[in-house]
């Protein structure tokens, strides 16, 4: 009779695309969406935890990814034959939210969202599956003064966390802006506008010369490729290099040369208007340029934004992968949409909302020294004496009970090296020892394991001697003297 085939064992591996957060990764995020929290909650915007699986329906519209199953989301069929997906972003949920519960809730709604989302597209290197967004909006209001709150809400986040001021900038731009351009031009082929705004995007990287070409007949890559241009004329092309040129030295030269690149479209018009009141507003607040900036520059999915568009970047250096030093670049962007309601009331509900890469933040903070480094872990009360268990649970019930992160050795006790091993793996400050005799005259060793490493590794015998690390105090005072060596640490 043959053997029964075992079961394989599954392969003990995180999906890919997936990663896994350990412990100072996930405080350091919580800690970091906690101030920003704060921040959102100061503006008087509220909470709110949606739904991490919704109907296709609601999610409205799929990735771009459409080599992918269901065109980028992860999406099932549950039993009523109903297609589910996990979210995709935090702005979808709004939009259903607010059009189920919009007569329960106060106009405008200001809600922020914090959460993972997960999109269904091919992985690479630092991009992922599964990642955080950090979302504010307003929806129900048309008014500019809540894109300018917003704009404000994202520096002082940004500044709260602590990107000082100086090493980050908001740009602002307007779609309506760009409409006009395209306006201005004479373009009404939808796939002309398109390459027009494909084009646009370029100009970071091929200058005002480049993107000339690329309006025109075409140009040469650095590959000596041939490109194909867009076939405007010089007419034609005027006003887009007018736009992508028009930042002046201050606010005020920077909209009049935007009017002058619109020149008499009237939605371009408007949206300078639009701009020239945000600038207005967030002027009033003490918000100027070197904070938050009027920038022609910013394209953001302008398919999906119907008038202000803004950026947060960051301008500081850092070197990439080669050493070369390159600006850190964009950690937030968001703008006005006011379609997305619309898709189930049939009425067009203004909205303006704002998304900051956690990731992409929390990396910065890094760079910048606010996050990161050698994570304190807690007080470890070693175990002599497997009898005195209660002892040693007491121990480290009163250091909890005194606000210290503490915990008791779990493991095999017979080997007291080990036990110090584990303290220095777990990142202990502190360990509390207490044997036979500690326990006898009413007493605890304590030792100080941050200083004893620094003597290790840097004094003299005679410096050992003067500046002891291990200190033997009554039992009563473990709380007291633990409390001095943690101050003494930070």
């Amino acid at each position: 009779m043959a053997k029964p085939r075992k079961t394989p064992r599954p392969r003990a591996e995180t999906p890919k695309g997936f990663r896994d957060y350990f412990g100072t990764e996930v405080t350091e995020r919580a800690a970091m969406l906690g101030r920003i929290a704060e921040v959102y909650h100061r503006y008087g915007f509220d909470a709110l935890e949606s739904s991490a699986v919704e109907t296709v329906e609601a999610l409205g519209k799929f990735l771009p990814d459409v080599d992918r199953p269901n065109e980028g989301v992860f999406a099932w069929q549950d039993e009523d034959e109903k297609w589910l997906a996990l979210r995709y972003d935090l702005t979808a949920p709004l939009a259903r939210v607010y059009a189920q519960h919009r007569n329960d809730l106060p106009t405008p709604y200001r809600r922020y969202a914090m959460g993972p989302v997960w999109r269904n597209e091919k992985p690479g290197p630092g991009r992922f599956r599964q990642f955080y967004q950090c979302d504010a909006d307003t929806v129900g209001s048309a008014s500019m003064a809540a894109d300018a709150e917003i704009c404000a809400m994202l520096a002082d986040a940004l500044e709260e966390v602590g990107i000082p001021r100086g090493d980050y900038v908001v740009r602002v731009n307007n779609r309506k802006v760009l409409n006009g351009v395209l306006e201005a031009t004479g373009v009404s082929d939808p796939e002309q506008q398109a390459a027009v705004l494909r084009t646009i995007d370029k100009f970071d990287k091929v200058g005002e010369a480049g993107v000339r070409e690329l309006l025109g007949k075409g140009r040469l890559d650095a590959s000596g490729a041939y490109i194909d241009g867009v076939g405007l004329s010089d007419e034609q092309a005027a006003p887009v290099l007018a736009f992508l040129t028009s930042m002046g030295r201050d606010t005020a030269e920077t909209l009049a040369n935007l009017r002058g690149a619109v020149g008499a479209s009237e939605v371009g018009g408007q949206g300078v208007t639009e701009l020239e009141e945000i600038a207005t507003l967030l002027a009033a607040q003490g918000y100027g340029p070197d904070r938050i900036v009027i920038d022609p520059s910013v394209v953001r999915g302008l398919g999906y934004y119907t008038g202000p568009v803004f950026e947060a970047e960051l301008t500081f250096e850092i070197l990439d992968e080669k050493g070369r030093p390159r600006q850190f670049g964009s950690v937030a962007g968001g703008g006005r949409y006011d379609d997305l309601v619309a898709r189930f009331t049939g009425q067009q509900v203004p909205a303006v909302g704002v998304s900051i890469g956690v990731d992409r933040l929390l990396a910065a903070l890094r760079e910048k020294g606010r996050v990161g480094g050698e994570a304190q872990g807690p007080v470890v009360v070693t175990v002599m004496d497997r009898t005195r268990m209660a002892d040693y649970q007491a121990m480290v019930g009163d250091l909890r009970q005194a606000g210290i992160r503490a915990e008791v050795y779990l493991g095999n006790p017979k080997n007291f090296g080990n036990q110090m091993k584990y303290a220095d793996r777990r990142g202990a400050p502190v360990a509390v020892i207490a044997g036979e005799d500690e326990f006898a005259k009413g007493v605890v060793q304590i030792k100080d394991l941050v200083l004893g490493a620094q003597i290790a590794a840097n004094a003299t015998l005679e410096e050992w001697k003067e500046r002891p690390s291990q200190y033997e105090v009554p039992r009563a005072q473990l709380v007291e003297k633990v409390r001095a060596i943690l101050e003494g640490l930070s």
